[in-house]
């Protein structure tokens, strides 16, 4: 800030020989505060400020024991700074000059206002104070309440630059069972996520629950979509939820495919979702009575680059089997992860194994259009198991899984093995090829139909079955373990022998060596 006088003005206070100070001369001590007061009217100062606002004068001012704004309020005018100003100099000049006429009045004038100053500086100064101690006090429990949640994320705040705003999201995530390992991973898929506000945050994972999320889930899905902390629930989550259940899809199953799809939401409605839907209906072909069930079944397809994996597979099913269109289409119907298995890694092999215990290529497709499963079963846990049960304890030929390919598909130790040993206990298997049509039904409907028999003891047969082939292989994992357990054993005990020779000869070495000597 810049100050020039107008006119320069210096005054010169009078000295104790000075005739103003003497009793008699009360005129002439008028007359110079007469002249004072001209003086001072022509004194007046013009202020120029360098900041672009001229409001901005002086901003350490104190009122009321308030700090004022730099920025000071329309309300106050020039008009009143000036007269502050010139009760200030007065004051000055006035208190310097030790008048004796003006001694009672002035000493009387200067201890009201003091008086008024220091009570106006205590007030001040004690509402300072204590607007501090509040600020203070809120301040201070706010930090240990943030302490006290640092604390429960000390590893994370080792591994991460966690920022403290975070931990009142952090600390709501918890109760879906997150711990600092999975906010680390999401950190690392999207570190966004975890700036959210907790409100924000509260109300879209309500959100979720209200469809049909489960409470359980909700960390499943945190932890493959973080994003979804972002999406408003207005502008995305519900179009989302709309879209589908105008596919169909009962409210009972909508929480279910978020669970198994939450990436749903990063997709566009418009742009994305609805042509995927359109181009099943009219490009592969499926029914739009069936399409609810396509996505029920793999939720995943609406996600996919549907065009590259529909066109690649049907072109590879049609060139190494000869599959008709239609019965491809069957098969995506039934089955519609079958868009999701590798060509190479998946199908391929699966297809092999068939034709390599005897199947042709119609058989192949037969099978698969009826149990399109069958390209997701293990070969060596699964599907080559169940085939050497067949031909050698059911004595039955390949051909028969092209009537029944749901033999493949069931369970080789609930189903296909205690019905065939009960039924050979009871002494009503046949000699021939073992019925796999007895394989099929329900329990209940199998006792009543082939065995004549209740349902209680095929029940207490079968776990007694099981618990046998349970016994034989833990007994045969535990022989193979104390065979293992004696191997190491007797390795430990050769290396000590071997040790303990080599020392010998050392020692023998030695004795000879001092012998010769």
């Amino acid at each position: 800030m810049a100050i020039s006088f107008l006119h320069p003005f210096k005054y010169v206070l009078p000295s104790q020989h000075s005739p103003y100070t003497s009793s008699s001369s009360c005129s002439e001590l008028n007359l110079y505060l007469l002249r004072l007061n001209r003086s001072r009217s022509f004194s007046r100062c013009s202020v120029l400020s360098s900041h672009s606002n001229p409001k901005i004068l002086k901003s350490n001012r104190r009122r009321f024991g308030q700090t004022v704004s730099p920025y000071d309020s329309d309300d106050i005018v020039d008009g009143d700074e000036d007269d502050e100003s010139d009760d200030d100099l007065f004051s000055d000049v006035t208190s310097l000059l030790k008048l004796d006429e003006f001694s009672e009045t002035e000493s009387q004038f200067d201890s009201q206002n003091s008086k008024n100053a220091s009570e106006i500086r205590y007030s001040g100064r004690f509402s300072r104070r204590s607007n501090r101690r509040t600020s203070v006090g809120s301040s201070g429990r706010r930090k240990e309440a943030e302490k006290s949640t640092e604390k429960r994320f000390h590893c994370l705040s080792d591994e991460l630059e966690l920022d403290v705003r975070w931990l009142p999201l952090l600390d709501y995530l918890t109760t879906f069972g997150l711990k600092e390992p999975h906010f680390i991973q999401m950190y690392e898929r999207h570190m966004p996520s975890l700036q959210m506000n907790v409100a924000s945050a509260k109300e879209r994972l309500a959100f979720l629950l209200s469809v049909g999320v489960k409470h359980k889930d909700i960390k499943k899905i945190l932890l493959r979509q973080p994003q979804i902390l972002q999406y408003t629930v207005e502008n995305n989550l519900k179009p989302h939820v709309a879209f589908l259940v105008s596919l169909g899809i009962p409210d009972s199953r909508v929480g279910q495919i978020i669970t198994a799809t939450p990436s749903l939401f990063s997709y566009s409605v418009e742009n994305s979702l609805k042509p995927t839907v359109r181009y099943l209906l009219e490009e592969v072909g499926i029914k739009k009575n069936d399409l609810s069930k396509v996505v029920q079944l793999s939720p995943q397809i609406l996600v996919q680059c549907i065009d590259s994996t529909w066109t690649t597979r049907l072109s590879f099913l049609t060139k190494e089997l000869g599959a008709p269109r239609d019965n491809i289409v069957k098969m995506v119907t039934k089955h519609p992860q079958l868009l999701h298995y590798s060509i190479e890694e998946g199908l391929l092999p699966r297809i092999n194994f068939l034709r390599s215990i005897g199947m042709r290529n119609a058989d192949i497709v037969k099978v698969s259009t009826s149990l399109t499963q069958v390209f997701s079963l293990s070969l060596e846990k699964n599907l080559k198991p169940k085939y050497m049960y067949l031909i050698n304890e059911l004595r039955n030929e390949v051909q028969s899984l092209t009537k029944y390919p749901m033999y493949l598909s069931l369970s080789l130790d609930q189903r296909i093995r205690p019905r065939h040993k009960f039924l050979v206990s009871l002494k009503k298997a046949p000699k021939g090829p073992f019925p796999l049509s007895s394989l099929v039904p329900t329990d209940e409907s199998f006792c009543q139909q082939w065995a004549g028999t209740s349902l209680d003891k095929y029940l207490a047969f079968r776990q007694r079955l099981l618990l046998k082939d349970f016994a034989k292989n833990f007994g045969e994992a535990v022989q193979i373990g104390v065979f293992c357990i004696l191997v190491e054993a007797f390795n430990i005990w050769a290396s000590s022998v071997r040790l303990r020779v080599d020392q010998m000869g050392t020692m023998a070495e030695g004795w000879n060596n001092a012998g010769v000597r």
